[in-house]
């Protein structure tokens, strides 16, 4: 069984089928022609797949988002950061940077950070005279910051399908975040001043004072949500439920940018994005348990001690296998299909199933950057309104930097770890 679901799925995906249906339908072939289970089998584990209070935060967060983008959050966001750090050279570029750093702590996905953010600070970039595979360049590895600072939704599932705390994963999200988003404003800096660029970047910055009062709602979302997370007010589930009313509360009533009859389509793009993100979770429920009924997790097992001499080799391993994945698979399929795998392994090696999770998104992050599919390449292509091929030149920069903080994020378990032995010892 294990071979016809490897080759059912890598022929799929070698087809270009959507990777739900690819993962659903190499599940329903093995199934029928492979093993002796009733196809009875297909609806019950795509259902209770689904049947999970932890996956409630997906959508909810998704929607927050949504409303975020569009309810002038992220312009304020935007406003300040550039009032701050706007009047040094280069300011415009590690704008960008912090500016997703804050929206990923509210919003869980750099697909959404890279629209809400880049739309307005790409054409700023522009403006100032930054090439266009620069900026495209600094927006998309700089939200890929959206997927490790928690919320984050590739976390949620990394949990859910690993039975990790939720909890300690988003505080061993939050130093890792912290550090790679350092890493880019050092790296941007550097950046800028070899090529000379962001000379004008203190144009049109607003004073610091009133910037700060413009975005004091949108910089209490964070402070609310994560802090009631980890001050046990509320669930992860609970916080995004409420993100969401906040989220609403600030764009209609505070800020006025959103209007009653702008919800429906706000709520339908969010119906749709969830959709898509619940039926990969669906097919990926149904494909974990056949390959957790073929032994296929002991067998890696196994083969791994046999090939691996320690931890530090097996991380290793993990990360190039990660860094090949995330280059051809959306992240949400890969953790669904490989942590069930993989997680019981590093366990094995005496690896913290936290620590294994955030180097398994970190991996996958990454992916999000890199050639041929890397998924923020081609919204900040969009944004820019340039052939996703005009920004690789000018990856090399952000690629390596973040390879960089990976290993030392997965070689240096405090790291992750440090902050929830201190809040959750």
């Amino acid at each position: 069984m294990n071979a016809a679901l490897a080759a059912g799925l890598v022929g799929l995906f070698a087809l270009s089928v959507p990777v739900a249906v690819s993962i659903a339908l190499a599940s329903i072939i093995a199934i029928h022609f492979f093993s002796n289970l009733p196809l009875l089998v297909v609806p019950q584990k795509m259902f209770t797949g689904l049947d999970s209070f932890p996956l409630m935060a997906v959508p909810f967060f998704i929607l927050a988002g949504a409303i975020m983008t569009q309810g002038g959050i992220s312009a304020r966001l935007v406003d300040l950061v550039k009032s701050m750090v706007g009047n040094i050279q280069g300011g415009l570029a590690s704008s960008c940077v912090l500016t997703c750093m804050l929206f990923a702590a509210i919003s869980g996905s750099s697909v959404a950070t890279t629209f809400a953010v880049g739309s307005i600070l790409i054409p700023a970039m522009l403006r100032h005279g930054y090439p266009v595979d620069m900026a495209g360049a600094i927006q998309a590895s700089s939200a890929e910051l959206g997927v490790i600072i928690p919320p984050s939704v590739p976390l949620i599932l990394y949990a859910v399908s690993t039975e990790t705390s939720i909890t300690r994963l988003f505080l061993a999200g939050m130093v890792p975040g912290l550090m790679i988003a350092a890493a880019l404003v050092v790296m941007v800096q550097i950046w800028c001043r070899v090529k000379g660029h962001g000379k004008r970047d203190g144009e049109g910055r607003q004073a610091i004072l009133p910037a700060a009062r413009r975005a004091f709602g949108a910089l209490m979302m964070p402070i609310i949500i994560v802090g009631g997370i980890y001050g046990g007010v509320f669930t992860p589930t609970e916080a995004a439920a409420v993100s969401v009313i906040y989220a609403l509360i600030l764009s209609i009533f505070v800020y006025r940018e959103l209007s009653w009859s702008d919800l429906p389509g706000i709520f339908r793009a969010a119906a749709v994005s969830s959709g898509a993100v619940m039926l990969i979770i669906s097919a990926a429920a149904l494909f974990s348990f056949l390959i957790s009924l073929s032994g296929l997790p002991g067998a890696v097992g196994t083969w791994s001690q046999e090939n691996f001499g320690s931890a530090l080799t097996f991380l290793l391993g993990v990360n190039l296998l990660l860094l090949v994945v995330g280059m051809f698979i959306e992240t949400s399929a890969a953790i669904l299909v490989l942590a069930p795998i993989l997680t019981p392994v590093a366990i094995s090696f005496g690896i913290d199933p936290v620590h294994f999770g955030i180097v398994i998104v970190v991996n996958l992050a990454l992916g999000m950057i890199t050639p041929p599919l890397g998924v923020n390449l081609f919204a900040a292509a969009a944004v820019a309104k340039v052939p996703v091929q005009a920004l690789f030149r000018s990856l090399v920069w952000p690629i390596a930097t973040v390879l960089v903080m990976l290993a030392a994020i997965t070689y240096v378990p405090a790291i992750s770890l440090g902050l929830g032995w201190w809040m959750m010892p």
